[in-house]
């Protein structure tokens, strides 16, 4: 379902490297990664989760969704971090209607994320939000202290528990963590709520198809059997061993951009504004898995054709230390004809019949023209549609790449040991107990 094209690239490489680099290098990499003998190969539980997926998950997802529709929630607030709100918010933005919220539609509950941030303006007026709205709440975590959705899910727990009582909180709660041990996961047992398992084999960045996801998106009404089943289409395309694999391709050529030509960023474009969330997952899942060791591509996003106008400019005459990767969409699912004008002073009527999306597709294949003239390496990742089985296999597609592109480039693909240093100065300072002697030195720091 996702295919790639690399022409765009063409003028830049050496054919005969590449060939190495697919030949050698990506399909090592690719047998690293099925073989399960590489670094961090007790985090690969993603790879068969769409063709494994147990059907009590599916079930037990809209369970909740039904079970909450039946109590009339029309707000669920979905409270984690990083991989643990990213893939549900990238796929409930690239399936909504772009106006939703002012059209009032009431198909399925609003889905809002908290327990991302620290801001005390943006939980003060989430809660002014709550206060309008029949409540449920997912809370994600594998720990249950991680700071940031701990301290979302202690405001709005209290106001659920002052709301509906401490039964019917526990109702309107649902956490996603560990089987067996942490703190959410002894609450949840000592308060009833209802709880699924985040996997031990997949990590957070990888798990937008557990029901850290799908919990999220199933609520927000959409089809997650659709979404796994796309997933689990291109899980069988690509463990093909072959060079023309879309994995191993998109995988050689950005490290071969990367360790020949120095191309030390990769920006994601799309042309759909419906898409902006997939690349902040996207950014989430290459820079934690490959930002190690001294080494790895930086990862950036556009959405265009409105970043032409505002990044447009350092992409096509700044360093030329970028390549880009462009997402398409060969289908448009609505349909604008642009109409004809008597006095024609805007100069359109040349355009008069054609479509909306015609034009976006020339703005597309002008600006990918103009960047490779101007240094810019090309890679093309298309997609039919955006929908929920396309959007399934898109997600799938680029964390197989990235498990291959990270071993080619000899980093560990699954675990952050960088993310834990901000986390030690952050509780010296807020004086966690513990913290103390940390804390002492970071003070005589400031």
């Amino acid at each position: 379902m996702v295919n790639i094209n690399v022409k765009g690239c063409a003028s830049f490489v050496d054919g005969g490297k590449y060939c190495k680099y697919v030949g050698e290098k990506a399909l090592e990499a690719f047998d690293v990664l099925v073989s399960g003998n590489g670094a961090g190969n007790d985090f690969l539980g993603w790879r068969h989760l769409p063709s494994e997926m147990p059907e009590e998950i599916l079930s037990g997802c809209e369970a909740v969704r039904d079970g909450w529709k039946a109590m009339g929630v029309d707000l669920v607030v979905a409270i984690g971090i990083g991989g643990s709100y990213l893939g549900a918010k990238c796929v409930i933005e690239a399936l909504s209607h772009c106006f939703a919220k002012q059209l009032s539609r009431k198909d399925a509950a609003e889905v809002v994320f908290a327990g991302n941030n620290l801001s005390e303006e943006y939980i003060s007026e989430l809660m002014d939000l709550v206060r309008e709205r029949n409540v449920a709440c997912v809370v994600i975590s594998k720990s249950g202290t991680t700071t940031e959705p701990a301290v979302a899910f202690r405001i709005v727990k209290q106001y659920l528990e002052e709301t509906y009582g401490k039964a019917g909180a526990a109702a309107r709660i649902v956490a996603v963590t560990d089987a067996r041990k942490g703190a959410l996961k002894t609450l949840s047992t000592q308060e009833g709520y209802r709880t699924f398992v985040v996997p031990d084999d997949v990590g957070g960045r990888f798990s937008v198809l557990t029901p850290v996801g799908l919990i999220p998106i199933a609520a927000a009404g959409f089809d997650i059997r659709a979404l796994v089943a796309g997933a689990c289409t291109e899980e069988r395309a690509l463990a093909e061993r072959s060079s023309e694999n879309p994995a191993v391709v998109y995988a050689s050529m950005r490290n071969l951009l990367y360790s020949e030509l120095g191309k030390k960023v990769e920006i994601m474009v799309t042309y759909n504004p419906k898409l902006q969330y997939l690349g902040e997952w996207w950014k989430q899942l290459y820079g934690e898995s490959e930002g190690k060791d001294g080494k790895g591509i930086f990862p950036a996003s556009v959405t265009n054709t409105a970043d032409l106008h505002s990044m447009g400019q350092f992409i096509q005459e700044g360093e030329r230390i970028m390549f880009e990767t462009v997402v398409t969409v060969l289908n448009s699912s609505r349909s604008v004809v642009i109409g004809s004008d008597l006095q024609n002073l805007d100069g359109l009527n040349f355009l008069a019949g054609k479509h909306v999306e015609y034009c976006n597709t020339m703005a597309k294949i002008g600006t990918q023209l103009a960047h490779i003239d101007g240094g810019v390496p090309q890679i093309e990742v298309c997609i039919d549609r955006v929908d929920e089985a396309c959007i399934g296999a898109l997600l799938y597609f680029f964390e197989f790449a990235c498990g291959i592109s990270a071993y080619m480039l000899g980093v560990n693909p699954f675990n952050q040991p960088g993310v834990e240093a901000y986390k030690k100065n952050m509780f010296a300072l807020l004086d966690k107990p513990g913290y103390e002697a940390a804390s002492k030195a970071i003070r005589e720091r400031l």
